[in-house]
């Protein structure tokens, strides 16, 4: 299996201390290959004590001393925490030899010599992570991004790619069975000296060496699971959002948002590379992918906020033409990459505001200097700035009205509007920020959720579902509080999709004529045009190429509600990853439709599982059709033509055979085994197919011309039960020793598994409390309205989990 370069990154915060190098390890063992990168910043504090060392330089040498010791002894022990003696004691002589150098420096110190000491943390980071992964059989090399990034000194630090890309090149084609471990936050320039990267340089620096060295995916892992619909730390009810648009993510990125820098995605949006935020603590967290996507937005996603906003303030004299200087001085900030958070034109004053991070302050002021614009310039400090941010925000009434009405109580300065139509910012002086954060949080998201449902299979169960909806739609908006759309139905190669909805009661009347070829995938369409909160797929299909696309439907932020067996019953590697990847995006597989039509099985196990109990065996019958079958076979009728009935009175699939030939009640048992917690692969479970070899590749007309060769198998074995006072059942077992089996049993007359109502199934579960006396469920096992009844019951509960 051929797998794709990519490149991991981890901040300060991931490598504070030995078990966060340790966790590294282990997150890069399950989500890294080899070849591929990981840049590294300065472990915890590092880069903040070199810089406390460097002041103290220049005030007080013993202080400095003391603070080099500290930092000496924290290097130190993190080596002999992690690795072996005979491998400690090599990187522990370089590491004293750096800082017997350091020791030995004085005030005052070149700019170029202040660069050079403060990127020892990143080297001592790349060299011990290697040294770590090599140790942990992930062979492992320390790169110094110095040795390939070419950039000159300036404010914010570009990296010339011309002069970079050849180097890159060639350092990642000499290593290729190894995993790179490279530092973060350091170029070098053309006389051979180390540029740091300003702030963000590391995540900078990734994304940057990710576009150079070509690779699919760049991961920011951090202390934070990704981009939240506000800070968490602020407003306790923001969400994770799996999902954000560059060109989102760029504008929150210019506003100055923590988790992102908008020079770290640059490179991502000049280049075809993923990227993905994840939470180094907890890796199953969930995580942000940030995604190309051009269609129009419809609103607000996240609200944020940022202190320490100054404004630069420009008067003209009234004697200038103050029109032209707007135009004027933007275009000089934009060129030099200085473009404001936000400013306002005050013509009646001739006055231009421009509000600035304290970061670009001083390189904002020395661009509008140097311009000689014959403008006073008049600086304000403690400023706050607070935005609403989304694609097509400046559009959306309700966003609009909501921002302005949280803030008319609040000291505004100024309200802008971006041009991109991707955010709402007001300047504001006041100290209650948070406050101000949580109250427009509440305004903005706390409103009704809004759910577009997406219908794969409009047959005969996927029918009844949708008169079940229609007639429970208006409840069920009632009692949740959100609305829910049917959006799309989709069919084999055709589907119908209105973003405004579909009527349910014409969905069956009109599809042929307003459904499409598949001419664009379906779910490119739905990421691409909704503007729903919430996405849920409906599978009412027996589909694997619906099934097989579950991973693709989590991953861009879709829920799932299967009548499907495939997914839940495919080997285990499928299953489990399809598992993984629900979870780790904070999307919903729910699939009790899947077993026991509207029986609620899967519940009950789950439930008992998670409880406290453990599930030993399960034993039932577990096919309606199968049941009805089999309850009337007593040999007056012929099996085949009970199977013709059956078929006649839509208790079968359209092919009879799906039902006979035991794989659907195979399905069932893996299902639920695994919902038991116990492993079982398909090809473990010994089915007993009813359906002879020479009829498995006719067709159905066929098949029921030749049918009558079913009754001469099942007739002997029924003359054989009835001798013995037994029926015969189709029976499937997981029995306490793993063994699993699917067929036909004879049973006693008075067996529970033997006295059903046509068409019932029957579940019956020992656990470790229901050792001697398994617990039973039973009741209707098929049925387009039971099955129909189960969909509604999940997209239901899944109503509640939103």
């Amino acid at each position: 299996m051929v797998h794709l370069k990519q490149l991991h990154k981890f901040g300060g915060s991931s490598l504070a201390n030995a078990e966060c190098f340790s966790r590294v390890a282990n997150i890069l063992a399950e989500y890294s290959n080899v070849g591929d990168l990981i840049i590294v910043s300065a472990a915890g504090s590092t880069t903040n004590n070199l810089l406390r060392w460097l002041a103290a330089l220049e005030k007080d040498g013993r202080v400095a001393h003391e603070i080099l010791l500290e930092l000496r002894a924290y290097q130190n022990q993190l080596i002999l925490d992690l690795l072996p003696e005979d491998k400690a004691e090599p990187l522990q002589q370089v590491l004293n030899n750096e800082f017997t150098a350091l020791s030995a420096l004085n005030a005052p110190m070149s700019e170029s010599q202040k660069s050079a000491a403060l990127g020892h943390g990143e080297v001592w980071s790349s060299r011990l992570l290697a040294a770590l992964l090599s140790d942990k059989d992930m062979e492992s090399i320390a790169i110094d991004s110095r040795d390939f990034l070419r950039a000159e000194v300036g404010t914010q630090p570009e990296i010339d790619r011309g002069l970079s890309w050849p180097l890159a090149k060639s350092v990642v084609a000499q290593h290729p069975h190894r995993r790179l471990v490279v530092t973060g936050f350091m170029a070098q320039n053309q006389e051979g000296e180390t540029v740091l990267l300003g702030r963000n340089g590391s995540d900078y620096s990734a994304t940057i060496v990710g576009a150079l060295a070509e690779v699919s995916k760049v991961t920011i892992w951090s202390d934070v699971a990704g981009v939240y619909s506000a800070d968490p730390r602020i407003v306790g009810d923001a969400c994770l959002l799996p999902l954000l648009r560059l060109d989102e993510a760029s504008e929150l990125a210019r506003l100055a948002a923590p988790v992102l820098h908008s020079r770290t995605l640059q490179p991502v949006a000049q280049s075809t590379m993923d990227m993905e935020l994840r939470c180094s603590h907890q890796p199953e967290s969930g995580s942000t992918r940030i995604e190309r996507v051009l269609a129009s937005g419809r609103g607000a996603k996240i609200v944020t906020s940022l202190d320490e906003v100054n404004l630069i303030e420009l008067t003209l004299s009234h004697a200038h033409d103050f029109e032209r200087l707007e135009p004027q001085v933007l275009s000089l900030l934009n060129k030099a990459q200085l473009a404001p958070l936000a400013y306002e034109s005050q013509s009646d004053n001739s006055c231009l505001r421009l509000a600035y991070t304290s970061e670009l302050l001083a390189g904002a002021l020395e661009c509008i200097e140097s311009a000689h614009l014959e403008v006073e310039i008049e600086v304000k400090s403690g400023m706050s700035l607070i935005a609403a941010v989304g694609a097509g925000v400046t559009n959306n009434a309700n966003h609009c009205f909501g921002f302005y009405q949280t803030l008319k109580r609040v000291p505004v300065e100024f309200m802008f509007e971006t041009d991109s139509e991707l955010s709402l910012i007001a300047v504001v002086r006041t100290n209650k920020v948070p406050e101000l954060l949580e109250s427009l949080h509440s305004q903005l998201f706390q409103a009704q959720k809004r759910v577009g449902i997406v219908l794969c299979g409009k047959g005969n169960i996927g029918s009844n579902w949708i008169e079940l909806f229609a007639q429970q739609k208006v409840e069920l908006e009632k009692r949740r509080g959100m609305s829910f759309d049917l959006i799309a139905a989709v069919a084999s190669n055709r589907y119908w999709y209105d973003e405004s909805g579909i009527d349910a009661g014409t969905l069956n009347t009109r599809f042929s004529e307003e459904a499409v070829v598949d001419e664009e995938d379906w779910v490119s369409l739905v990421r691409r045009q909704s503007s729903f909160d919430e996405i849920v797929v409906l599978d009412v299909t027996a589909s694997q190429e619906v099934s097989d696309r579950y991973l693709e439907f989590a991953e861009h932020g879709m829920h799932v509600i299967s009548a499907n067996k495939l997914a839940g019953s495919a080997p285990s590697e499928f299953y489990h990853q399809v598992q993984d990847v629900f979870s780790k995006t904070g999307r919903h597989w729910l699939y009790n439709a899947t077993v026991g039509a509207g029986l609620p099985v899967n519940h009950t196990v789950r439930d008992l599982r998670e409880s406290g109990d453990k599930i030993v065996a399960i034993s039932g019958i577990f096919s309606g059709t199968l049941s009805w079958l089999f309850q009337q076979y007593d040999g007056s009728i012929p099996f085949s033509e009970l199977v013709d009935l059956a078929w006649q009175q839509g208790l079968t699939e359209p092919d009879p055979r799906a039902d006979l030939d035991g794989t659907d009640v195979m399905r069932k048992l893996v299902i639920l085994a695994r919902e038991s917690g116990l492993e079982l692969e398909p090809e473990s479970v010994a089915v007993e197919s009813l359906v002879p070899k020479e009829l498995l590749n006719l067709s159905v007309d066929d098949f029921f011309h030749q049918a009558h060769v079913l009754n001469e198998l099942l007739a002997e074995r029924l003359d054989k039960a009835q001798s013995e006072g037994k029926v015969l059942r189709y029976v499937a077992r997981l029995s306490k020793d793993g063994e699993a089996t699917v067929g036909v049993e004879a049973l006693d007359e008075r067996h529970a598994l033997a006295n059903l109502l046509p068409c019932d199934n029957i579940f019956a579960i020992e656990s470790k409390w229901y050792k001697d006396n398994p617990l039973v469920i039973r009741g209707p096992g098929a049925g387009r309205e039971v099955t129909a009844g189960a969909l509604q019951s999940d997209l239901n509960r899944l109503s509640g989990l939103l």
